[in-house]
């Protein structure tokens, strides 16, 4: 079904670098945001279904701002869904800082902790790594003047980190893997029934290792896909049809839901609106 376009005017406040070379690390994505000032950066940060990780690479941090007034600043981790609700902000001035997205089947591997510890949530990567070991890559960072030079760096961190760390069981890095694949429109009950688990199991242990329930990963993985078209420009109705909603209330319904605002507005404020779209649609995925 053909979408129609709507023509956009705003112009992107992040100037997007990613990697020459194709990714090293399976269920990893990487990008170098520079944000292009002169104005200071504020927008609303929107869910994914990735853990994030700013890595900042200079001496101006960036920043997340709750809605419940508490204020982060340097080094972060986002866990799965963080943001619901449009329940916060991205702050930045002359900052520079790569964003990592990382599938949530590497996540304890890589960062030492559940993603069920961290769904939802923000926290310091000092908590996570330790501040030693935090505080030494972001002063590598900052001495690294090339993008592919940070690149590199980082990749090979997170290489180490995931071949050394624990593994999610197989199965259920096959389940998401299936729901990354299909934007988000499966069934929970035919993934148990493909795996031959019940439904109980299935839900158990993809909330355990995973980081958030099932059903929930569906609708994730789908409006980050539909957020994606609408900050694109592409008309409501036809998001709706492409992205497996039953109607358009029901997409209104989800976007709401997710960001706090209507899909009429979701391209003017977010994170995902003011960047390279080729970057901003990708969902990292791990070979099973």
């Amino acid at each position: 079904m053909s979408t129609a376009v709507r023509q956009r005017v705003a112009a992107p406040v992040w100037q997007v670098t990613r990697p020459v070379r194709p990714g090293r690390v399976p269920g990893v994505v990487l990008a170098g945001l520079r944000d292009r000032g002169p104005a200071p950066v504020d927008h609303r940060l929107d869910p994914h279904p990735v853990l994030t990780l700013a890595l900042a690479c200079g001496e101006a941090a960036l920043g997340i701002d709750e809605s419940t007034g508490r204020q982060h600043r340097g080094s972060l981790v986002t866990g799965l869904g963080f943001g619901a609700g449009g329940a916060a902000r991205v702050r930045a001035s002359n900052v520079e800082w790569m964003q990592v997205r990382l599938s949530p089947a590497l996540a304890r591997a890589v960062l030492n902790v559940s993603p069920a510890e961290l769904e939802g949530s923000v926290v310091a990567l000092d908590d996570l790594w330790g501040e030693r070991r935090a505080a030494r890559l972001r002063e590598r960072l900052a001495e690294t003047a090339s993008w592919e030079e940070r690149f590199a760096l980082v990749e090979g961190i997170l290489a180490r980190l995931s071949a050394a760390g624990p593994a999610i069981e197989p199965e259920l890095a096959w389940a998401w893997d299936r729901i990354v694949a299909r934007h988000g429109q499966v069934r929970v009950e035919g993934l148990a029934d493909e795996l031959g688990w019940s439904r109980k199991r299935l839900w158990s242990r993809f909330h355990t290792q995973l980081g958030l329930p099932p059903k929930r990963a569906v609708k994730l993985v789908r409006f980050d896909r539909a957020a994606t078209r609408l900050a694109g420009g592409q008309e409501a109705a036809g998001v709706a049809a492409d992205c497996g909603y039953a109607d358009q209330s029901h997409l209104h319904r989800d976007v709401v839901a997710f960001t706090g605002v209507t899909p009429s507005t979701v391209a003017g404020g977010s994170l995902i609106a003011t960047a390279d779209m080729a970057w901003m649609d990708h969902v990292p995925r791990l070979p099973v």
